[in-house]
C-alpha cells in the first residue's frame, strides 16, 4: 500500500465515524433524561417540588412527542456539577443514549453561570440538547444557539465582577495598612480573596472552592486545594468575620448575576 493512500484511508475513517456519531444521534434525538432535583432534605422527603417538576416535564414531553428517561437528585445544591444523578444523565448523553436533557427550571439544572455555560459547550461539543421549560430555552433551536453566546458574555463579565472586587479590596487594605492576625498561615491577600470571592459566589462555600481552586488561590498551612470546609473555616473565623464585615460595609452591593425565579 503506497504512503499516498494512507491519509484517504484516514480521511474515509473519519467521515465514516462521524455519519456513524450522526445516524447515533438521530436514533436517539426524542429520548430525553427528565432531570429533576430539590435542594433540601425536606422537599426530598415531601416530594413536592419533584412531583410538580415531573408533572411539567412530562406534560412538555407528551406535547412535544418524547421519550423520557428519568434522574433526579434529592437534597443536592445547584451549586456544583457534582451531583450523582446528573453525571449520570451526562454519561447517557454524551454516550449517545440519549439526545439531550430537559428541565423544568432553570436553576434545576444549574445556578452558576459558569457551570450553565460549561454545560452547553459540552452539548455542543457532544451532540445533544439542553431544555429548560422555564425560559423555553432549547439549544437545538437558532435561538437556543444565540442563548449560548449570550450567556458565555455574561459569564466572562461574572468573572471579571469578582476579579475587580477582589483588585479593589487588596488595593485599599494595602492603601489602610491593615494586616489582620495568623499573617504566616493566611496572608492578608488571601483572605481577602477569599472573602470576597465566597461573596461573589453568593455565599455558597462549594462554588466558593471551586473558583478558588480554578484561579490558583493558596492556601495556607501548607494546604493543597481547598475544599467546601475550608472555606468555610475562613469565613467563621474571628478574622474572616473581620474581613467580611470590612467588605460588606466599603464594597458597592456585588453585581453577581442572579438568575430570577430561582427556588431552592
Amino acid at each position: 500500500m503506497s504512503t499516498a493512500a494512507l491519509p484517504q484511508q484516514s480521511l474515509r475513517k473519519r467521515r465514516t465515524n462521524k455519519a456513524k456519531a450522526e445516524a447515533q444521534r438521530a436514533a436517539v434525538k426524542d429520548i430525553l433524561v427528565g432531570y429533576r432535583r430539590v435542594s433540601t432534605d425536606e422537599q426530598a422527603e415531601s416530594g413536592a417540588g419533584l412531583t410538580h417538576q415531573q408533572r411539567v416535564i412530562e406534560a412538555w414531553a407528551t406535547f412535544k412527542g418524547k421519550q423520557l428517561i428519568w434522574l433526579e437528585d434529592e437534597g443536592e445544591s445547584a451549586g456544583t456539577l457534582d451531583r450523582p444523578g446528573l453525571q449520570k444523565a451526562l454519561d447517557l448523553v454524551r454516550d449517545g443514549q440519549a439526545g439531550g436533557i430537559v428541565v423544568a427550571k432553570l436553576d434545576r439544572l444549574s445556578r452558576s453561570m459558569f457551570d450553565f455555560v460549561t454545560l452547553m459547550k459540552d452539548s455542543q461539543e457532544n451532540g445533544w440538547d439542553i431544555i429548560a421549560i422555564d425560559f423555553d430555552l432549547d439549544t437545538s433551536t437558532a435561538v437556543g444557539q444565540m442563548m449560548i453566546g449570550i450567556l458565555a458574555l455574561f459569564a466572562e463579565f461574572e468573572r471579571n465582577i469578582i476579579k475587580q472586587r477582589t483588585k479593589d479590596a487588596l488595593a485599599e487594605k494595602k492603601a489602610a495598612g491593615v494586616q489582620i492576625g495568623r499573617r504566616r498561615s493566611m496572608p492578608d491577600e488571601v483572605l481577602t480573596a477569599v472573602i470576597a470571592t465566597w461573596l461573589g459566589c453568593d455565599r455558597n462555600y462549594t462554588w466558593a472552592c471551586e473558583r478558588l481552586n480554578r484561579d490558583a488561590v493558596p492556601r495556607g498551612q501548607g494546604g493543597k486545594q481547598w475544599w467546601a470546609s475550608s472555606v468555610r473555616a475562613v469565613v467563621i473565623s474571628a478574622d474572616g468575620q473581620s474581613e467580611l464585615q470590612r467588605q460588606l460595609n466599603v464594597l458597592p452591593v456585588s453585581a453577581a448575576l442572579v438568575m430570577e425565579g430561582a427556588t431552592p
